[in-house]
């Protein structure tokens, strides 16, 4: 973690003008920790963002993108088929919260909310006795922690954790926007002739935010592409991983944490020791035909050289890997793990094949929608790995189940295996759906849909100007051909049709009450 002459904590201290009362809630809670209550055990859910399966050596690939997890996984569950909901961050995050798949809880749009249905049918909501709190770098992940605050003890605010020095004013206003604008103009900000409400706060905060600017210069040296940001302020991976383990030890018991990273999504800004790392290192990655675009507008990143693209992403993961490690050997260092059930995984995947890079995409190959999840459960020491197919939608039940919660009615997940006794793939339907083009409360119009079951993958594009009216399917068997390159819908007709019937009875049946 890179020290800090005036961290905002330190600026608030010094202020200390504002009364207590103005404080929002969430920043109460954290002026002292709570001692731990009772023996029934926490919850830490680790998301990091665009985390493909396939770009994880933990997994098979061939670069060695995850030493730590490599190592971690000796005393975990780690899940070799999992996938999520969908193939971006809207349905992929909003499927793990709710434990319903996209068609459900109807948020497939690029920033769409949860059905109001969902609001209080959540994760957070399903665990009444915990003390729950929530956090993401992602500012599309608090369109639905927004919707759940009411479930939340603690509510992160996005600023929390990024770099930017003109944010922590606004936290003491945090459901009030207007105040905290109005407030920050008046007492902080200098006016044209210099002059400011609050001489002694303006004055500070301009040291403050001097000072911040140094810092941020030179931590340019550490970031040969620019410091990491989410789409809009930068951010260290690193602090967040140090303040996220800080506040988790702090934090009163039993606890529910999910914490959602932004790496390794784009844009891939690695740290300096992880940069280059895998250039030049003769990785060739198996070829693949060019995708045919079927919407151009939705397509996303195309780029000419996605070998370049594809080896800055695995130094990012790299990055992400060093991280979580750090992250797993505090906990354990402060022995939280032993009352605790941590989990790891992602929203959706990466790709970087087809001519395809990053995920905003028609496609539902394996590398965007196949995710890692490993399990780590209080007090195992021995690894076990888990070969059937599950799905996101299958961690609140397991979560509910292990930590002796009541089960959530709504969800549509099941209980994961070795937990469950009557799991079986091959009565299991996995499902991922993309369908940002189609409106959220109507029949389905434009839209890939999978269908996984046992060895058998069936993906079905309708909808796309670029099918010319036409459908398309393809059909995959995983098992002897996982990097998905001989389309068997032509040569199986019985497997593939047979299929294709389950999928096409099961969009009828999700688009019934909309027709």
């Amino acid at each position: 973690m890179t020290e800090k002459t005036v961290s905002r904590r330190d600026f608030l201290k010094l202020a200390g003008l504002l009364p207590l009362g103005l404080v929002a809630p969430g920043v109460v809670d954290t002026l002292s920790p709570v001692q731990q209550a009772g023996k029934a055990q926490n919850v830490i859910i680790i998301v990091f963002d665009a985390f493909s399966a396939h770009n994880i050596s933990l997994y098979g690939y061939q670069r060695k993108t995850t030493p730590n997890l490599a190592r971690l996984a000796e005393k975990a569950i780690v899940y070799h088929n999992h996938y999520a909901g969908g193939n971006y961050t809207t349905p992929g995050t909003t499927s793990l919260l709710t434990g319903t798949l996209p068609w459900t809880h109807r948020a497939f749009q690029h920033g769409s909310p949860v059905d109001e249905a969902f609001i209080r049918k959540n994760i957070f909501s399903a665990f009444p006795d915990h003390y729950r709190m929530a956090y993401s770098h992602n500012i599309w992940v608090y369109t639905f922690l927004n919707q759940f605050r009411k479930s939340l003890n603690r509510y992160i605010p996005l600023e929390e954790y990024l770099l930017e020095s003109d944010v922590f004013i606004p936290k003491l206003f945090r459901y009030d926007s207007d105040i905290a604008t109005l407030t920050w103009n008046r007492i902080i900000q200098s006016s044209d002739d210099g002059h400011a409400y609050s001489l002694f706060l303006s004055n500070l905060y301009e040291k403050f935010a001097s000072k911040r600017q140094v810092e941020l210069s030179e931590l340019q040296a550490q970031y040969p592409q620019g410091i990491t940001k989410n789409g809009h302020y930068p951010f260290l991976l690193e602090d967040a991983i140090d303040e996220v383990g800080k506040l988790l030890i702090d934090t009163k018991q039993p606890f529910m944490g999910y914490f959602h990273f932004f790496p390794p999504h784009e844009p891939y800004n690695t740290r300096r020791d992880y940069y280059s790392r895998f250039e030049n290192d003769g990785y060739n990655p198996v070829e693949k035909p060019a995708f045919k675009l079927l919407d151009p507008h939705y397509e996303g990143l195309y780029r000419a050289d996605v070998d370049t693209a594809r080896r800055e992403y695995d130094e990012f993961v790299l990055h992400v890997d060093h991280e979580f490690g750090r992250f797993y050997e505090n906990l354990e260092r402060s022995g939280l793990l032993e009352d605790t059930w941590l989990i790891l995984t992602s929203d959706h995947g990466e790709i970087f094949e087809r001519s395809i890079v990053g995920h905003r995409t028609s496609v539902l190959y394996e590398p965007v929608i196949r995710i890692p999840l490993m399990i780590f459960e209080p007090g195992r020491q021995t690894r076990m790995d888990v070969h059937a197919s599950t799905s996101a939608i299958d961690l609140l039940p397991t979560l509910l189940h292990v930590t002796g919660q009541q089960p959530a009615p709504w969800t549509e997940g099941v209980v994961l295996p070795p937990f469950s006794d009557t799991y079986s793939s091959s009565d299991r339907n996995i499902y991922v759906l993309e369908a940002k083009r189609s409106a959220k409360y109507a029949p389905f119009t434009v839209a890939t849909t999978t269908l996984i079951k046992e060895n058998y993958k069936l993906m079905y594009f309708f909808g796309y100007d670029g099918l010319g009216g036409e459908e398309r399917v393809e059909l995959y068997d995983l098992a002897n051909d996982p990097e998905e390159l001989k389309d068997l819908y032509s040569t199986k007709p019985e497997t593939g049709k047979e299929l294709f019937v389950e999928l096409k009875a099961k969009l009828s049946e999700v688009n019934e009450p909309y027709q």
